[in-house]
């Protein structure tokens, strides 16, 4: 290549990842967890999630204790695990504008989180 090319093009990149353009995509893969203890969160990519776009996704529940429940609700969604059984699921989700809520429903006054679609 020729040294204006080169040049060319790493300027090219450099703007590209400046605006974002060429950052990693969002991953799909939503990863909630309740427990062991009085917690509960869904991340997205190691991130707490507070809003999405609207789409298709994977929901990855580890219910890490038999005290809690994962219960999800909202515009396109009513989903939750065994308060007493532990262990892993996978739900398959389709998210619509709105609200979303996610809570251990015996312990729902301080265990909930929530996000919203757009």
């Amino acid at each position: 290549m020729k040294p204006f090319t080169i040049v060319a093009v790493i300027a090219a990149a450099a703007v590209l990842w400046a605006t974002g353009a060429l950052a990693a995509p969002t991953s799909d893969t939503l990863t909630g967890t309740v427990g062991p203890g009085f917690t509960i969160s869904l991340t997205q990519d190691g991130k707490k999630v507070t809003k999405l776009k609207a789409g298709d996704y994977t929901l990855k529940i580890d219910d890490r204790s038999d005290q809690h429940d994962f219960h999800i609700t909202g515009a396109t969604v009513d989903k939750l695990t065994s308060i007493t059984g532990m262990g892993k699921t996978t739900w398959h989700v389709n998210l619509k504008k709105g609200t979303y809520v996610y809570a251990c429903d015996p312990h729902s006054a301080f265990m909930k989180g929530s996000f919203t679609v757009h």
